[in-house]
């Protein structure tokens, strides 16, 4: 069964990997602006579709791999969970230095053929737009916090049967490998950091709503389209994950309080579930939104001026992937190669929202 369940989410992020050159804004390729007139580009087609190839094939290579030496080798649980975690980060990191070498490519193009020369690069703005914003309220993403509000409540309720033992490190089988004496602190370490996690998500759907709406002038009605179901399916996707985290968290809640309880294979598999439930759920939110706006959007823009285009800001991004730009208000903006927002660098909030919920998990798990 755990076999299953990773070589299914190796698959996911495969076919998440290979797609992105496909689902991102059709003006967007490989993290450079370009101008709609040259998406079609022959070396822009044929570097996307190279990007895909060598993931794909590397991808079929690494899931091959994968069920050869589960099914030749009796593999414990130990080496299964790692596989589960080597194989993904295979493919990711390949695909990574794919994207630097064809986004170094494009851009070296564009400088040399000067795609934007004598064009006029303008910001259009739709003061309307906000009142078609679909994200969910703060107090909808706000119910998984009064689940961890209850299972504090339990959590001290039984204060006194939890063992003088507590776990703070989980193996890759799903057992606890480390302990630290039992204290008020270490007995509510767990809801407390998923309380800082739901924090956090809840800082970051506050944030997306606050941000700008970017439209792109040459086809207006789609940007808009995929800008508005972005921020809803950013604030279903936080929802979903912070729902399933609850859970995991709650359940090595009660597998410390009641280790006996649950079978080693239950223990193995409530991870492997949630990382699986986690990823499909990034799958459907990479669909909803990559297939607006982007090579997969069957609607054809006519009849634009070829001498308008939207705002050329890759000087803003470094690498394309990495934003800085001190005049945007927004801390949160739409990345340019893959599915979802990134913070803006030049916004001290962009440090509070990534540092802060980090520095709080590591000084408790250090107390």
């Amino acid at each position: 069964m755990e076999g299953i369940i990773l070589f299914l989410s190796t698959l996911i992020v495969s076919v998440i990997q290979v797609s992105i050159p496909f689902l991102v804004k059709r003006t967007v390729v490989f993290g450079v602006t370009v101008p709609m007139d040259h998406t079609n580009h022959a070396v822009i087609k044929q570097s996307k579709k190279r990007y895909s190839l060598i993931t794909g094939v590397l991808s079929l290579g690494v899931l091959t791999t994968f069920l050869v030496w589960s099914m030749s080798t009796t593999p414990t649980d130990v080496q299964m969970a790692l596989m589960g975690t080597i194989l993904p980060m295979i493919v990711i990191v390949t695909s990574l230095v794919l994207y630097f070498y064809f986004h170094v490519k494009i851009s070296k193009l564009k400088k040399e053929q000067s795609w934007f020369e004598g064009k006029k690069q303008v910001k259009i703005s739709d003061l309307n737009i906000r009142a078609k914003d679909e994200m969910l309220p703060w107090y909808v993403v706000s119910l998984p916090i009064l689940l961890t509000i209850g299972l504090m409540a339990f959590t001290a309720a039984n204060y006194n049967q939890f063992p003088d033992q507590i776990p703070v490190h989980w193996g890759a089988d799903g057992q606890p490998d480390a302990y630290t004496d039992k204290s008020v602190l270490s007995v509510f370490s767990l809801p407390i950091i998923l309380l800082v996690l739901q924090g956090m998500f809840l800082g970051i759907i506050e944030l997306t709503k606050r941000s700008g709406i970017k439209i792109r002038p040459t086809n207006n009605q789609a940007s808009k389209k995929r800008q508005i179901n972005l921020r809803k399916y950013t604030s279903w996707l936080l929802l979903l994950v912070s729902l399933l985290l609850t859970m995991l968290f709650s359940f090595l809640q009660a597998m410390t309080l009641y280790g006996n309880m649950f079978g080693d294979m239950m223990i193995m598999l409530v991870p492997l579930i949630f990382m699986f439930l986690t990823l499909a759920g990034a799958v459907v939110f990479a669909i909803k939104v990559g297939k607006v706006d982007s090579d997969l959007d069957e609607v054809v823009v006519t009849g634009q001026d070829d001498k308008v285009e939207e705002y050329d800001e890759d000087r803003y991004w470094i690498g394309g992937m990495i934003y800085f730009n001190k005049q945007d208000p927004s801390v949160l903006v739409e990345k340019r190669f893959g599915i979802g927002m990134t913070v803006n660098f030049a916004r001290p909030m962009a440090y509070m929202v990534l540092v802060v919920p980090i520095l709080l998990i590591l000084l408790l798990s250090f107390l």
